[in-house]
């Protein structure tokens, strides 16, 4: 592997710099929006079907190793303000080579999850249309209408984030409320099902699958997270990283509480898991199923806000990947270069062109086979970036004791608690193992390894350091 070397830098130009745009309320909003995604609202069929509510154990593991994992990214942030996302770290500490099989790996996480994203949209809306051609017109819409709203700023990126954030935010704790009122009131469905807490374990107990329903469920519950770690891509457009970042990492631990747990509790008091569906969002369902019809169109409203801003959180954030990789000679030029807007727009088409092919296979089969394909190809991926942040950090800490000891932000833990992450993180990918469809999938994503080895070789001696400061002055 060879170093990076400074003689073939290109000359930066003002212009091409990104804007520090996004303020306080849209990193939170945003960093609310990442832990709240698609596999929540639409994964969460399968996984309660495969676990039962035990399902809700799985979600608070994973969210707490995950916390970990934003901790040691928002350590490494804040030690180099010129680093702009962990792709950059991750160069820097592990060398170009790992810099680049993260940053591609990443844009190749958010294109597959966007396409989880674009048959999740298909889904809801065919829950009005009930016309799937009709349905994929309306997808294909929304897609474009994101692409439109992106080519514009980066502060309406952050303000469609926050508002499609605060719709989820206020959706779920209205959820949980009218469970909550529900249960207190004893309220019995037209089907004769009584909304009750015993219904958590009435229906062949807490883990009515056993230990391998349990497990069986970690592949849609890994995937429900993807996004956690969005705040890592908009550290070069945060007004102000310091503040912002670890705000927003630190809210995560109640968030996995409110936004996972406590709503799938919830859901599962007055909806007996046995009785949800794994082709739709079991949030609608529940609705459905109190025979409260309004309600259940609101909520499908709800989650297809969801889909859509995941998606744009895609369409964003791998933008924002090509960009550092193109000034790093690791991609085209043409993804390095900003619109007058101030956004990378060469990114943005190939990325929505991309996504926009999931609906050729969503066409070809049914919804939730498909959701699961491209859900545990994003999963396995993600772990590879989770990973790398994770290695990062522990180099770092070799590297530079002092600094980690001076931190403004230290990462808790950090002589042996990565090292457990990246033990969880083993464990699951053996646990996608156990079935057919996962393991399928699992099998497909080494040939992207094997590419991104033939492709480094290719551009290994053009490879050089970042051409473009980020400490720019707040806009």
């Amino acid at each position: 592997m060879l170093p990076m070397t400074v003689e073939n830098q290109h000359p930066a130009t003002e212009d091409q710099h990104l804007r520090r745009s996004l303020s306080n309320r849209h990193i939170q909003l945003i960093a609310i929006g990442g832990a709240i995604g698609t596999g929540l609202f639409m994964g969460t069929g399968k996984s309660i079907h495969t676990a039962g509510p035990s399902i809700v154990v799985a979600y608070l593991v994973i969210g707490v190793m995950l916390f970990f994992v934003m901790r040691a990214m928002g350590e490494l942030l804040l030690h180099n303000l010129q680093w702009k996302s962990f792709q950059d770290f991750a160069a820097d500490l592990l060398g170009p080579r790992a810099g680049f099989f993260l940053g591609w790996t990443y844009w190749l996480c958010w294109v597959v999850t966007g396409m989880a994203d674009v048959i999740a949209i298909t889904s809801y809306w065919n829950f009005w249309t009930r016309d799937r051609t009709w349905a994929f017109i309306l997808t294909a819409a929304t897609l474009l209408l994101l692409l439109a709203l992106n080519l514009l700023t980066v502060r309406l990126f952050g303000e469609l984030e926050f508002w499609f954030a605060l719709i989820k935010i206020v959706a779920i704790l209205i959820l949980i409320a009218v469970a909550t009122v529900l249960v207190i009131t004893g309220f019995t469905s037209a089907n004769g099902y009584k909304a009750s807490v015993s219904n958590l374990w009435s229906y062949g107990g807490f883990a009515p699958r056993g230990w391998s329903g349990f497990f069986g469920g970690f592949q849609i519950s890994v995937f429900a997270y993807v996004g956690i770690e969005l705040v890592g891509t908009t550290s070069a457009e945060t007004a102000d990283p310091p503040k912002t970042i670890p705000k927003a990492i630190n809210a995560v631990p109640i968030r996995v509480l409110v936004f996972y747990v406590a709503a799938l509790l919830a859901m599962m008091c007055v909806t007996p898991w046995n009785l949800v569906q794994t082709d739709s969002s079991p949030f609608v369902q529940m609705f459905g199923l109190i025979g409260f019809t309004a309600a259940a169109d609101v909520m499908n409203f709800v989650v297809l806000t969801s889909a859509a801003s995941s998606a744009n959180s895609g369409v964003y954030s791998t933008s924002r990947m090509l960009y550092g990789l193109a000034h790093k000679g690791m991609a085209s030029r043409a993804f390095g270069k900003l619109s007058r807007h101030g956004v990378p727009g060469w990114g943005l088409f190939c990325t929505v062109i991309l996504i926009g092919s999931a609906l050729i296979l969503a066409a070809k089969g049914s919804v939730i086979e498909a959701f699961t394909l491209v859900t545990t190809v994003s999963a396995v991926l993600f772990i590879f970036v989770w990973s790398m942040i994770l290695i990062s950090h522990i180099v770092h800490v070799q590297r530079n004791p002092q600094a980690h000891s001076e931190s403004i932000y230290p990462m808790p833990g950090a002589s042996f608690m990565p090292w457990v992450v990246l033990a969880f993180f083993v464990f699951v990918i053996i646990l996608l193992t156990g079935a057919d469809d996962t393991l399928q999938a699992l099998l497909v994503t080494p040939i992207w390894f094997i590419l991104l080895g033939i492709a480094w070789a290719i551009v290994r001696h053009r490879s050089h350091h970042d051409d473009l400061e980020t400490d720019l002055p707040i806009n």
